[in-house]
């Protein structure tokens, strides 16, 4: 096997039965030899853990920050996109499962050294490489790598994640990332069992590494924004909607921004209908209503609910039109060109 493709992996320990423990993720896999995680990527080789998505990608691309979604970290910008296959969740409605669910080592077609891809962003002018399309945690040690990479040659790094991740490898891991997207899928943890695969305790797993963010805050500077997807009658009710911007608002604070993005019927739920604008709508005025400052709609055509409004002034300081923006009148400092209210984000440079 290509010496790109499978390296020594992180993030493990021998268990007494012989069988190695993955500590990556909190499904904790224990593997015989030859046997693969759920994930797909992290695999047992002899007296070892490896990883064998590192190096190769299923495919770069240059992408506006805003398309992760991000709109509050360098708006404007682009970012150098990649992925490689597998996700330590299966969820039924994924919208990227031709390569998150894929299990074919033959989709990491594209050679993609940390060196080179961060080379690539230098070329391409983007800001920032972010690490999406796939659960960029599987491969902890080589998202690592190229993030080191890319700040030697002064690129951020933006991960888009479930944040369903635990201990040792995910403090390495965001140390590693200047942003995060983090996919909180319901406010349920029935939800993460029947529709993403997980055990008991899924949403717990993800609630606690949003906390992990909040509390190390100053010391890893890694700004944080939310993503749920709402699916019809599934996660989209207003009880639901409303207790999760509660915690959000309660535990994290008004100021991290909460994206409600519209589900497109895909992999194993075609049957359900796609979520209409008036949901994302809705969802947006509960979360501003539990006193969350920044609430978007996504997926969608609504022009006010992608703006970023002072909730100083009430400015429109940064206007969108889909993933492109129109107009940004927050200064490099943070501050509102109107009223000089810090917004909350980070801007500088871009």
């Amino acid at each position: 096997m290509n010496a790109l493709v499978e390296r020594p992996a992180r993030f493990w320990h021998l268990r007494a039965d012989g069988r190695i423990e993955c500590d990556l993720c909190p499904r904790r896999c224990a593997l015989r030899d030859g046997q693969r995680g759920f994930c797909a990527v992290r695999a047992r080789s002899g007296d070892r853990l490896v990883s064998r998505a590192y190096g190769r990608c299923t495919g770069l691309a240059i992408d506006p920050i805003e398309k992760k979604p991000l709109f509050h970290f360098l708006p404007g910008s682009t970012a150098l996109s990649f992925g490689t296959i597998g996700c330590s969740l299966g969820c039924r409605f994924c919208q990227n499962w031709r390569t998150s669910k894929s299990r074919d080592l033959a989709e990491l077609g594209v050679e993609a050294a940390p060196e080179a891809v961060a080379a690539a962003a230098v070329r391409h002018r983007c800001a920032s490489v972010a690490y999406t399309y796939n659960e960029p945690t599987i491969t902890a040690e080589y998202a690592i790598d190229t993030a080191a990479a890319c700040r030697r040659q002064g690129v951020r790094n933006v991960a888009v994640t479930s944040g369903f991740v635990v201990g040792e490898g995910r403090a390495e891991f965001f140390a590693a990332m200047d942003a995060a997207n983090v996919d909180l899928k319901a406010f349920d943890d029935g939800f993460y069992r029947r529709l993403c695969l997980s055990k008991p305790g899924g949403l717990a797993d993800v609630l606690d590494t949003l906390r992990w963010l909040r509390d190390g805050r100053r010391e890893r500077r890694v700004w944080v924004e939310i993503t749920t997807l709402l699916i019809p009658g599934h996660n989209d009710g207003d009880g639901e909607v409303r207790a999760l911007c509660d915690w959000v608002c309660g535990e994290l604070g008004p100021d991290v921004p909460l994206h409600f993005t519209a589900f497109h019927p895909s992999y194993r739920m075609l049957g359900v209908p796609p979520t209409a604008a008036e949901t994302c709508r809705r969802a947006r005025e509960i979360g501003m209503g539990c006193g969350l400052r920044f609430v978007y709609s996504g997926n969608v055509r609504d022009p006010e609910g992608q703006t970023t409004w002072c909730p100083t002034c009430g400015a429109a300081v940064v206007s969108r039109d889909g993933y492109r923006v129109r107009r940004c009148l927050v200064t490099a400092a943070g501050a509102c060109g109107k009223c000089g209210a810090a917004i909350a984000g980070v801007f500088g440079g871009r």
